[in-house]
């Protein structure tokens, strides 16, 4: 398969060859645009076709989305989380194929990459419960023989458009997420169908999902419209957005396109649901367990290349154990493994594609032309792949490249002298993703976690700013975007809320005691 056909003989076990139709439309593979290649970054060769999809395509697969929408909505949601059910089981049987072709295609490690994999069944597990607890409220009424409550009712269609680092798990190039798993399973068992557009570097990991869950709609003789996906480039994107019959749109990418995404959704009253960039941070206290510290910098900064939006990007180390922090971590980073994600003992893959080495390379010039100091790494490696060095860069708070985010493995590291100086830095960037510190204190857990701590949707204590459960809403504030996915109440996002009252009396008492004649 492609030109590197020895060792890619486990596509064929979720069905992908060396050429592919990149887009599912109303229960059959169809597509009439260009031909593109799929690349591992690990060697820059090709690892097989797809044709994308059209305008053309993506109107025929909404007409047909539009009415399984009909269908779909009216089947109860315990009924509709069986259908869930029988998808997180089908993923699961093909765990480690897919696994792998996430490591290939996108570049992170084969334990991540399986993980992610795990992250969407695991979220199915959760959505089949989530099924039998769609529940409104009961709210008194102050008129008597009146009842009040709310009921919740699907919105219709979800589009979901997802970037290149987590492309399974989100069911551009910017932030990468699972995140299509996550917007699929609520979204279906909240009664939508989805229209999914995959990250167009990652066409085969869309193309692989989908079969999948075409398969389980057609054993249960439902209509393949209610998953709609399409492998496909800006056009495809526009014209979801511009949809009115999507009345809800997911978005994972950079704050910039996220923008635009969102203007063009709520210019028509659309909702957005929007999962952007994240510039995150990592506090270290004074009282700190430092060897749990150091590990969990490690792993937040260096896993997945720098390439998850919860990457940490900014350590603030507390001025009286900065020194040694640093040495240990210094001492980590050079003895990290870097190569073929999918070989055992790698901690470090590729960058996504040659454009985000080219990204890396103008971040250190940045950073050297402002004569800050590279500690450890700041070079590409001499390969094939998109391989760099992870990078440790001591700076100022105040320079400009610390508010943005470079995406790539490269730590920037600075000092404070007390926890208010702290929070402020961490809260005086744009975004608001993920932020960690680590402590000892309750004291300083509870001024953290609280009104006047961090800004961020997800705020920790002693773990990593990455590696979020599905329990939880996953989402951050500022330019992050706002939304919110996965566990908690993110459900009601995908579902529209409707207050009802019954008069089951024969009188017509008017709310706020008005006498109307």
């Amino acid at each position: 398969m492609g030109s590197e056909s020895n060792n890619l003989e486990f596509l064929k076990e979720i069905g992908l060859g060396s050429t592919n139709i990149g887009s599912f439309i109303n229960g059959q593979w169809k597509a009439n645009g260009s031909s593109v290649t799929s690349v591992n970054p690990s060697t820059n060769q090709t690892i097989a076709t797809v044709t994308e999809a059209t305008v053309a395509d993506y109107e025929e697969g909404l007409q047909a989305c539009s009415e399984a929408a009909k269908i779909w909505m009216t089947i109860p949601a315990p009924k509709r989380g069986e259908i869930v059910r029988q998808i997180g089981d089908a993923l699961r049987a093909k765990l480690d194929p897919l696994g792998r072709l996430v490591s290939l295609e996108m570049g992170k490690i084969i334990a991540e990459g399986i993980g992610e994999v795990q992250e969407i069944i695991d979220m199915c597990d959760y959505a089949v419960g989530l099924s039998r607890q769609l529940n409104g409220s009961i709210i008194p009424s102050e008129r008597p023989d009146h009842m009040m409550f709310e009921v919740w009712n699907p919105l219709g269609i979800v589009g979901v458009i997802t970037a290149f680092n987590f492309p399974c798990a989100v069911l551009e190039p910017v932030c990468f997420r699972c995140v299509s798993g996550w917007n699929a399973c609520i979204a279906l068992v909240c009664g939508n169908c989805v229209v999914w557009k995959g990250a167009p570097t990652t066409p085969l990991i869309t193309i692989a999902v989908t079969k999948l869950i075409s398969e389980v709609l057609e054993k249960n003789k439902l209509p393949g419209a209610i998953f709609t996906s399409f492998c496909g480039g800006a056009d495809i994107g526009e014209a979801i957005s511009k949809d009115t019959r999507i009345p809800l749109v997911s978005f994972t990418g950079s704050s910039k396109v996220g923008s635009i995404v969102q203007k063009t959704v709520t210019e028509r009253f659309g909702k957005c649901l929007l999962e952007l960039s994240g510039n995150n941070a990592i506090i270290v206290m004074d009282d700190a367990d430092i060897k749990l510290a150091v590990r969990s910098i490690f792993f937040a900064a260096v896993g997945t290349a720098g390439q998850r939006c919860t990457t940490c990007r900014r350590l603030y180390l507390h001025e009286s154990i900065y020194t040694n922090v640093l040495d240990q971590l210094a001492g980590l980073y050079k003895q990290v493994k870097i190569g073929n994600p999918l070989e055992k003992g790698i901690l470090v893959g590729p960058l996504h594609t040659r454009s985000s080495v080219e990204n890396f390379k103008k971040g250190i010039a940045a950073i050297k032309s402002q004569a800050w100091k590279i500690l450890t790494g700041g070079t590409v490696l001499e390969s094939e792949g998109n391989f760099v060095q992870p990078t440790i860069v001591e700076i100022s708070s105040d320079a400009a490249v610390v508010k943005e985010e470079l995406f790539a493995p490269v730590l920037y590291v600075m000092k404070f002298q007390n926890l208010e100086e702290a929070i402020a830095l961490n809260n005086s960037v744009p975004q608001g993703l993920s932020s960690s510190i680590f402590t000892q204190t309750p004291n300083t857990i509870f001024k953290w976690i609280g009104p006047r701590g961090s800004d961020c949707g997800i705020v920790n204590v002693n773990i990593p700013t990455n590696g979020a459960e599905i329990g939880g809403a996953f989402g951050g504030e500022k330019a992050t975007g706002g939304g919110r996915e996965a566990g908690s109440d993110s459900w009601k996002q995908y579902m529209r809320r409707s207050t009802c009252t019954i008069n089951y009396g024969s009188e017509l008492p008017l709310a706020q005691g008005i006498n109307f004649g």
